[in-house]
């Protein structure tokens, strides 16, 4: 069997359903061939993100943070619980049913902009086409023929040498969305976006965590400033964070998780009763590409592509975690959306350097551009604001006086560089941000927008006030 269309996707996951959906609008037939399974062993759309990654996570950590404001902040407003509990299996339900009302909108979506879905495998032949595979089987069930194909695959979990998951003890970190009950004692190997985010999780259900990360610096990707406040946080909250621990191995010995470790102090050994593997994830490109396809993968893994995600074979694109660039669900849709447009119009942009990035830990930590010590590397002259949430009426009625925004300008032409924030709901206010670095605004510009009052936006006006040093409700 052989079907044409003007686009065939490869992939229903941020990058790939979003550029399918922006196709059938553009007027092109469209075709989204996907592999992903639930629970159920029923096809789902919406990839990782939507099904083990972003969405469910982001309901277990809403969750968990009511039943911490229950035990630990209410009694601040005035509000007495006794007898607090929390039932995880409920959790995981409503967590389970806010991702099926999400994958069926998808399916719905698709119908409704007449894009056709199919259920398989997809395999990016030579000549433009794509055969589908039975996932189970995988045997060739249709060939389709394209003017246009665009590779959104995705990404998968890493994992360690002699870390074997087993999904019980050991597990990724889709597994760790389905614990159905609390560990008492549970390892995080990486502290990074993911393991912070899981980790935040357990803890506040009442898990000892603890979490084992490589690198010596923490969160280095993010701005020191924010970075150093962060880890003031989580250890209050906590979290035993271990840096410079290399983890060599892990077993289980009667129910308990034996971890073999090495740091500054030498061979270390800790037990846990859950272990989460959160290293970081990978290009998902098996069997993706039949050898004469003429899409190359480089060294990383990563399918290689040029600035408008175009691979080198004419009519050929890839998007999301499986090219270049920060693996975010909102980076592989704008790419999918880019390259839509490109296809239908011949025009697609994205401004990659204005792509924010959030984790959702309480206090949440968001920034977009680049960070102090990579402006100071570049050897541009800076000058910055700060200002803490602390000094805002919001933060203070809602008992989360926690945190900060710093803004960073061009000392030369105030132009803003970067934003980084951590304390509450920056998660939102980084999107103001956002659209400053994209119209290239100035701190003045941000400085004279007028912010309601009492909000916690009015810590970016006042961040942007103190880049030359003249915030109101702050010494400067």
């Amino acid at each position: 069997m052989s079907d044409t269309f003007d686009v065939v996707v490869i992939g229903a996951g941020p990058g790939g359903y979003v550029a399918a959906i922006r196709c059938a609008q553009l007027g092109l037939k469209t075709a989204c061939i996907d592999r992903w399974v639930n629970n159920e062993n029923k096809p789902a759309l919406g990839g990782t993100c939507l099904n083990v990654g972003c969405i469910p996570s982001k309901a277990l950590l809403d969750s968990s943070e009511q039943y911490h404001k229950i035990n630990h902040q209410f009694a601040a407003h005035g509000i007495s619980v006794d007898g607090a509990s929390m039932d995880v299996p409920t959790m995981i339900q409503r967590k389970e049913k806010i991702v099926k009302t999400l994958t069926d909108g998808i399916d719905m979506l698709f119908k409704a902009n007449k894009v056709t879905s199919i259920h398989g495998h997809g395999r990016l032949l030579a000549n433009k086409k794509v055969e589908v595979l039975d996932v189970e089987s995988e045997k060739v069930t249709q060939t389709l023929e394209a003017k246009n194909i665009i590779i959104a695959s995705g990404s998968e979990p890493m994992s360690l040498p002699n870390v074997p998951f087993d999904s019980e003890f050991i597990v990724d970190s889709s597994g760790a969305l389905e614990f159905d009950e609390v560990p008492k004692r549970l390892g995080v190997i990486g502290a990074g976006v993911i393991g912070l985010e899981l980790g935040s999780v357990w803890r506040r259900l009442g898990a000892e965590v603890t979490l084992l990360e490589a690198l010596d610096d923490f969160l280095a990707a993010a701005d020191k400033n924010v970075a150093r406040e962060a880890k003031k946080q989580f250890k209050q909250q906590g979290l035993d964070i271990r840096l410079g621990a290399m983890v060599q191995s892990a077993e289980v010995k009667n129910g308990t998780v034996v971890v073999s470790y090495t740091d500054k102090k030498g061979e270390q050994t800790i037990e846990f009763d859950r272990l989460i593997v959160a290293i970081g994830r990978r290009p998902y490109t098996e069997n993706l590409l039949a050898p004469d396809a003429g899409v190359k993968i480089g060294e990383r893994g990563f399918i290689e592509v040029d600035d408008h995600c175009r691979t080198g074979v004419d009519g050929v694109y890839a998007v999301g975690d499986v090219v270049r660039g920060p693996m975010l669900a909102h980076k592989s849709s704008e790419e999918g959306v880019a390259v839509a447009e490109s296809i239908a119009t011949g025009v697609g942009h994205i401004d990659f350097n204005s792509v924010p990035w959030v984790i959702y830990t309480a206090p949440e930590i968001a920034w977009v551009g680049q960070t102090e010590q990579e402006l100071k590397t570049s050897g541009e002259a800076l000058k910055t604001g700060t200002f803490p949430f602390a000094a805002t009426g919001r933060a203070r009625a809602m008992e989360e006086p926690i945190g900060f925004v710093k803004i960073i300008a061009s000392e030369k032409t105030d132009r803003i560089l970067g934003v980084h924030m951590i304390g509450p709901h920056v998660s939102e206010l980084i999107s103001e941000a956002v659209l400053a670095m994209e119209y290239k605004a100035s701190s003045e510009d941000l400085a004279r927008t007028i912010h309601a009052h009492p909000t916690l936006a009015e810590a970016v006006h006042e961040a942007a006030l103190a880049v030359d040093k003249r915030a109101i409700h702050k010494a400067n």
